[in-house]
């Protein structure tokens, strides 16, 4: 899907120039100043309740759609598309960070990456990055992401916190993809050399690289970090690399032209999309060897699992829609219309916001603070229960509580 090879048909998909690549955190937003409060008073101290907001939430996947440059919501309990968010020329890829709070994109002809708050369905900002960005991925502790830049073979490294490039670096021709080690201390990225290299994230730095098959597009850790596959797109493979050692230890024969790959949150299996031959290998990781083969659209390129494991999502590029995997029996169960050109695929599992604020009268101080929850629901998960300033906010998810009416109301004790 990236740096990409004449003899495999992907230009044609891309209906692009071919000089071109084919290629805040959410609570800061959810605080809602609250225009009522009641005062009482508790041992001599002044306690202010405010009404919560409340915001909703849901498990959903995130599609780059190149014919209209926008990123697609999908609702996956409804399997509709719930927003339309318009983001650069050529989207490609999409990340989601690791609280689920934002989505980068990386915009091929616009040389920009957009950051999506995934609470509001919004474009915050919009990053300038290298020329050509293809592959994104979030460092584990979210303080960092990088973007391959396949034109100008640099990566951008971004300060997740300030959403601005810190530093960039030259890596080997054409880098493609990205992906982090689930304990964020290497990166490796695939290049035109047929090769992955393997970053220092500490350093920014190559320490070593590790050869494997022709034009490899796409790469994934599993959840324990000791194994990395690599699809080999001109080879029809994909190969699977010891992380410790840094070699290949198996090489898997796939289906035709592979274009990415994702390894399911229990790291059982590995899911490869095989853009020649229309279907999805299915890898047993334990044994390295292909279980099963599933048909689905035209030309399929991205896959993700959903946080649970339990669906894939694989994007159509010809078809023009989006096909959901039952994992358990390796089905499809629906597909989804989405708009033409379907690239990149990432999942969020997005918190039903429930956010006050409750702040203490002018010439007072705060002591302290917390939170009631209304009657008959079942508790909440509260994320931050705490003093800013002269205010106390609570941020909770309601998402797991099996009711939508499940509120909390906060609560700022005040000096007198």
């Amino acid at each position: 899907m990236l740096g990409r090879h004449t003899s495999v048909p992907r230009v044609l998909r891309r209906q692009r120039p071919r000089s071109a690549p084919l290629a805040g955190r959410w609570w800061t937003l959810a605080w809602a100043r609250l225009a009522l409060s009641a005062s009482l008073s508790l041992f001599g101290l002044q306690l202010v309740l405010a009404a919560p907001a409340v915001a909703a939430g849901g498990t959903f996947a995130y599609v780059a759609t190149q014919s209209s440059n926008s990123l697609q919501v999908i609702n996956a309990a409804t399997n509709t598309v719930t927003a339309t968010i318009p983001v650069g020329t050529a989207p490609t890829a999409v990340a989601v960070s690791p609280d689920d709070s934002t989505a980068y994109v990386t915009n091929s002809n616009s040389n920009t990456v957009s950051v999506i708050n995934t609470a509001t369905n919004t474009v915050t900002t919009t990053i300038p990055v290298d020329l050509g960005p293809a592959g994104v991925a979030f460092n584990p502790n979210g303080a960092t992401a990088y973007v391959t830049n396949e034109e100008n073979s640099t990566v951008s490294v971004i300060n997740t916190a300030t959403n601005t490039v810190a530093t960039t670096f030259v890596v080997g021709n054409n880098p493609t993809a990205v992906a982090f080690s689930p304990n964020g201390a290497t990166a490796y990225i695939t290049n035109g050399f047929n090769e992955v290299l393997v970053i220092n994230t500490a350093t920014n730095s190559i320490t070593s690289s590790i050869p494997v098959g022709t034009a490899p597009t796409a790469v994934a850790f599993s959840p324990n970090g000791a194994t990395a596959y690599v699809t080999n797109s001109l080879s029809n493979t994909v190969s699977v690399i010891n992380t410790a050692t840094s070699t290949v230890t198996a090489t898997i024969p796939v289906g035709t032209a592979p274009e990415a790959v994702a390894v399911s949150p229990g790291g059982a299996l590995a899911y490869v999309t095989n853009n020649g031959s229309n279907t999805v290998s299915v890898i047993n990781t334990a044994t390295s060897t292909i279980t099963a083969t599933i048909p689905v659209g035209t030309a399929p390129e991205g896959v993700a699992f959903s946080p649970g494991g339990t669906l894939a999502y694989v994007t159509n590029n010809l078809s023009g829609n989006m096909s959901v995997i039952n994992t358990a029996t390796n089905a499809v169960t629906t597909t989804v219309t989405v708009h033409a050109l379907p690239t990149g695929v990432a999942t969020a599992k997005v918190p039903n916001l429930v956010t006050g604020t409750a702040t203490c009268p002018s010439g007072t101080a705060i002591t302290g603070g917390g939170y009631q929850q209304s009657s008959g629901a079942a508790p909440v998960s509260v994320i931050a229960s705490r003093p800013v300033g002269n205010t106390w906010q609570v941020l909770a998810d309601n998402q797991g509580s099996g009711t939508a009416s499940a509120t909390i109301t906060p609560y700022a004790v005040c000096g007198s």
